[in-house]
């Protein structure tokens, strides 16, 4: 970490000609997904190259830019698409982002994926609302030295989803009669996709998700201190007894048909923030 508070700042510094009032959240925008900006009123669009210290998203369904502008009203900071361990970046690299988030004034961040569904209760285009993780991933983004102005060596994680954003969801889903469920995601490092020993042993130790990403950015935005909600849609179920090969076009093409009900829950919790 030495030197990530200076990268910040230079980040931050780049971004505040673009921003106006302090951000209400931050939002990261997963596979697929990415359109979820055609509901914000865009006041800037900056490409990932432009802004120092930001790499470029490499993964098709991602755009690869920062969208500054408001959603219901409030001011929100955009990313769609996200990075990867599996592009070959650093956890630091992949959870910069939520630094600069964090350093523009947002104090909650709202964190999309798509997943493969692991319960046999789930169905594609399922939202579900993580009520909490598994860290598969072989690394954390805190592991170095710390900068205690950054947040704490030894950040809690009982609760790194936030009960009152996670309420608030399932109250919008429930009045809007959106079909969801709140469940646990793992994060591996993919890219390659499970086998079937490995889908049994994800669904044994208590997952209901599985993907490659999120829980980076969840930990950097924990110990930041910001309140987290994360919403995942399964847009391919992995059960071992009736598992098929996924194609990126028909996962890509679930999430896009599951757009419009994670818009839905995304814009009335920004709304009430």
């Amino acid at each position: 970490m030495e030197g990530l508070r200076e990268r910040i700042e230079e980040a931050a510094a780049a971004m505040r000609g673009h921003v106006g009032e302090r951000p209400a959240a931050g939002i990261i925008l997963g596979t697929g997904l990415g359109s979820f900006a055609d509901v914000v009123e865009i006041a800037a669009e900056i490409p990932y190259p432009e802004i120092p210290h930001f790499v470029s998203s490499t993964v098709t369904g991602h755009a690869g830019r920062l969208v500054v502008g408001e959603v219901s009203g409030r001011p929100i900071l955009g990313m769609e698409g996200r990075f990867h361990l599996y592009e070959g970046y650093t956890p630091e690299q992949v959870t910069f982002p939520v630094r600069v988030m964090k350093a523009l004034g947002a104090e909650v961040l709202v964190v999309s994926n798509a997943c493969g569904g692991m319960n046999p209760q789930y169905h594609k285009g399922d939202i579900m609302i993580i009520d909490d993780h598994i860290n598969l991933m072989g690394v954390n983004p805190l592991v170095g030295p710390n900068d205690d102005e950054l947040g704490p060596r030894f950040p809690d994680m009982s609760q790194p989803y936030d009960r009152e954003l996670i309420a608030r969801a399932e109250s919008i889903c429930i009045e809007a009669g959106i079909p969801h469920m709140k469940g646990v995601y793992v994060a591996v490092t993919g890219p390659c996709l499970e086998t079937r020993a490995e889908y049994r042993f994800l669904r044994g130790i208590g997952a209901d998700v599985v993907g490659m990403s999120t829980v980076p950015e969840v930990i950097v935005a924990v110990h930041a201190g910001m309140r987290v909600l994360g919403l995942s849609v399964v847009t391919d179920m992995c059960l071992p007894d009736a598992l098929e090969p996924a194609r990126i076009e028909d996962i890509i093409a679930v999430a896009k048909e599951a757009e419009p009900k994670l818009a839905r829950v995304v814009t009335e919790v920004v709304r009430g923030l």
